[in-house]
C-alpha cells in the first residue's frame, strides 16, 4: 500500500531554508561550487530515484527475501538490477575524493539520500550502507597498494563492503575476538575464525565484496589492544575465491531483504589495513559514520510509517469525529479524530525535530574535515562527539516507538501484512542494537565525553548555540539549557561518590540531553520564514505539548538518582 515518496520539499526546507545549507557549505573550499541551487538539485534527483527505483521493492524484500543455498545467497526480485542501476548512477560515490573517483559533495547530501532509503527499503539499503564508512578506513589507514587496488571500487559502489567484527562469544565486548591472523612470507595473512551478523556478507549484488575483518595476530596481547584489522576480499586479485564461507544467513524478526551471514574465513587471504594493535581505531573511522547514517535509518523508517498511517487515516472513514457538525454524515475520516490526530501530529513533529539535528550534524562534519580554520574545526568535531550517540539512540527508540505507534492508527489492519505496515515495525526494531547498542550509546555520552571534563565540552556547544538565542524571546529555551548544565555538575559532584552512577544514570541523561537539543532544533524551525504555515505549526505544536515536557521528568529522575548516590557515599578510606 502506497509506497514511500522521498518528500523532497520537507528535505530542501529544513537544510537550505532553517539550516542555510546554501551559505554555509560553499564558504568551504572544497564545496565552493555547492550553491543552495546544486544542492536543492541533487535532493530532488535523489528523491526521484528512490521513489521510482528502490521504493517498489519493499514487499519483494520482505517476501521472499534472500535466499540461501550451499554457500550462495540469492537476493530478492529486482534487487540486484536496482542496485547495478545505483552505482552506475553514481550516488555511492556522491561525497567521495574526486581524486578516488568521488563527486566531491558535501557528507550532509549523502546522509539526505540515505535517509530516503531506509525510509523506502531498508532491507535494499542494508548493502550499500557500510560503502562510505569502509571507503573511509581505507582511504585514511590503507597502504597505497590496498588503495589502488580497491578504494576506487568501493568509491564507486562496483564492489560493496562489510563490517566483520562480531563473534560468538564477542559481541559488545570486542576485545573477547579470536579470530587469528597468520603472518605470510608474502606480507599478506592467513584467517581463521567465525563471524557472525555480517550484513551482506553474501550476495550476488556484485562481482567481489570487500571484508574488512578484526583479528588478532601471534603474540598480540589479550583484550581490544591486541586486535589489527584486515583486508580480504571474496575474490582475490588472480580471480580465484578467497577462503570466505557463508556458513547460512539468520532468521530474522525483520529485514528479510538483508543477508544477515555466518562467515567463517578458513586460511583465508587477507592484508593488514593500518597498524598492528590498532585495528579498532582503523575500524571506528567505520563505526561512527555507521551511526549518524542508523540514526538517520531511525528517521526514514519514522517518516515511511507516518506517510502510511497518514494515508490511511485520510481513507478510513469510522463513527463521526467528535465536535463535527451534525448532517455532516455518519461517518469521519479516522485523522479527524482526536486520538488520531495526536499520534500522527506527534510522530510528524519528532520526524522534523531530530531531521534538523541529523543535518545540522552532517554540516558539522563536513565543517570538521573541510573548514580552513583549526578552531572551527576541533569545535565541528567535538558537536560530532557529543551529538552522534544521543543522535542514534534518540533516532532509533523513536523510529521503533513511533512506528508502532503508527500502526496503532490501522487498528487490526495493522497487524495484517498486505497495509505494510507491520513491516516497518519488524525492520526498525534492529536499530535500537547494531552498531552499538542504545544503552552503549548513553554509557559513551556520560560515562566517557561529559564527565571526564566535568561537562565542559557540552557546556561550550550549549554556550555556542545560546548566543543565538533572543533572552526574552528564547526564555523557555535558554531556561532548558540552564538546567541540564546544573544537573550536569550536579551529577559529576554525585559520581565521585558512586562507581556505578554514571551508568545508572546514562539513558535517563542521554534522553534529557536529547530533549534540550530538540527544543533547539524546534525553535530553528519556527523563526524560519514559512513555518507559520499549518505543515510546520501543527507538529510545533505537538512537540511542545506532548514532547517537551518530558525533560521535566528526565530531571526529577537523575536528581533523584543524585540525591541516593550522595545518600550512599562510600566511607572514606581507613
Amino acid at each position: 500500500m502506497n509506497d514511500y515518496r522521498p518528500p523532497v520539499d520537507d528535505h530542501r526546507f529544513l537544510l537550505l531554508e532553517v539550516l542555510r545549507a546554501g551559505e554555509a557549505l560553499p564558504a568551504l573550499p572544497a564545496f565552493a561550487e555547492a550553491d543552495a541551487g546544486l544542492l536543492a538539485q541533487v535532493m530532488e534527483e535523489a528523491g526521484k530515484f528512490v521513489g521510482e527505483v528502490v521504493a517498489p521493492l519493499q514487499a519483494a524484500g520482505d517476501h521472499p527475501g534472500c535466499r540461501f543455498e550451499a554457500g550462495r545467497v540469492t537476493t530478492p526480485p529486482g534487487f540486484a538490477d536496482a542496485y547495478r542501476a545505483f552505482w552506475q548512477a553514481g550516488w555511492p560515490s556522491l561525497a567521495c575524493a574526486p581524486e578516488d573517483g568521488g563527486q566531491g559533495l558535501p557528507w550532509v547530501l549523502e546522509g539526505v539520500l540515505y535517509e530516503m532509503l531506509s525510509a523506502a527499503n531498508h532491507g535494499w539499503t542494508m548493502a550499500p550502507g557500510l560503502l562510505h564508512g569502509a571507503y573511509e578506513c581505507l582511504r585514511h589507514h590503507g597502504s597505497e597498494e590496498l588503495k589502488a587496488r580497491y578504494l576506487g571500487r568501493i568509491a564507486s559502489g562496483e564492489w560493496l563492503a562489510t563490517m566483520c567484527l562480531t563473534e560468538p562469544h564477542a559481541g559488545s565486548d570486542l576485545g573477547l575476538a579470536r579470530t587469528q591472523a597468520l603472518p605470510q612470507a608474502d606480507g599478506s595473512h592467513r584467517l581463521r575464525g567465525t563471524k557472525i551478523f555480517i550484513s551482506g556478507g553474501e550476495h550476488d549484488l556484485t562481482d567481489n565484496i570487500v571484508h574488512l575483518v578484526l583479528a588478532r595476530e601471534p603474540g598480540a596481547p589479550a583484550g581490544p589492544k591486541g586486535l589489527s584489522l584486515f583486508l580480504a576480499p571474496k575474490v582475490l586479485p588472480d580471480g580465484q575465491r578467497n577462503g570466505v564461507v557463508c556458513e547460512r544467513i539468520e532468521e530474522k524478526m525483520g529485514l528479510h531483504g538483508s543477508p544477515t551471514c555466518v562467515l567463517r574465513f578458513d586460511e583465508a587471504t587477507g592484508w593488514r589495513v593500518g597498524e598492528p594493535g590498532r585495528g579498532l581505531n582503523a575500524m571506528f573511522v567505520m563505526m561512527n559514520a555507521a551511526r549518524l547514517h542508523v540514526a538517520l535509518q531511525g528517521i526514514g523508517l519514522l517518516d515511511a510509517a507516518w506517510q502510511k498511517a497518514q494515508a490511511y487515516a485520510q481513507e478510513r472513514t469510522q463513527m463521526r469525529a467528535p465536535g463535527a457538525l451534525r448532517g455532516e454524515g455518519a461517518a469521519d475520516p479516522i485523522g479527524r479524530h482526536p486520538a488520531v490526530r495526536r499520534i500522527l501530529d506527534t510522530e510528524r513533529a519528532w520526524v522534523d525535530g531530530l531531521r534538523v539535528l541529523a543535518y545540522r550534524t552532517g554540516i558539522e562534519l563536513d565543517l570538521a574535515r573541510h573548514h580552513p580554520e583549526a578552531a572551527r574545526r576541533a569545535a565541528a568535531q567535538q558537536w560530532c562527539s557529543l551529538v552522534t550517540p544521543v543522535l542514534k539512540a534518540m533516532c532509533t527508540e523513536q523510529g521503533f516507538g513511533g512506528a508502532s505507534r503508527c500502526l496503532q492508527v490501522f487498528g487490526g489492519h495493522g497487524y495484517v501484512k498486505e497495509w505494510g505496515i507491520e513491516q516497518i515495525v519488524r525492520d526498525s526494531r534492529v536499530t535500537m542494537i547494531y552498531e552499538g547498542t542504545n544503552e552503549i550509546q548513553a554509557i559513551d555520552l556520560l560515562a566517557r565525553k561529559v564527565l571526564p571534563d566535568g561537562g565542559e565540552a557540552l557546556f561550550a556547544q550549549l554556550d555556542a548555540l545560546a548566543a543565538q538565542l533572543d533572552a526574552r524571546d528564547d526564555a523557555a529555551l535558554l531556561a532548558r539549557f540552564a538546567a541540564l548544565r546544573a544537573l550536569t555538575q550536579e551529577l559529576a559532584q554525585a559520581a565521585t561518590h558512586s562507581d556505578t552512577l554514571a551508568y545508572e544514570a546514562a539513558d535517563d541523561y542521554l534522553r534529557a540531553v536529547g530533549l534540550v537539543l530538540f527544543a533547539w532544533a524546534w525553535r530553528e524551525i519556527a523563526r524560519t520564514p514559512g513555518a507559520e504555515a499549518p505543515r510546520w505549526a501543527v507538529p510545533h505544536a505537538a512537540a511542545a505539548l506532548r514532547i517537551l515536557p518530558e525533560f521535566e521528568l528526565r530531571l526529577q529522575v537523575l536528581r533523584t538518582q543524585c540525591a541516593q548516590a550522595l545518600a550512599a557515599r562510600r566511607p572514606a578510606a581507613a
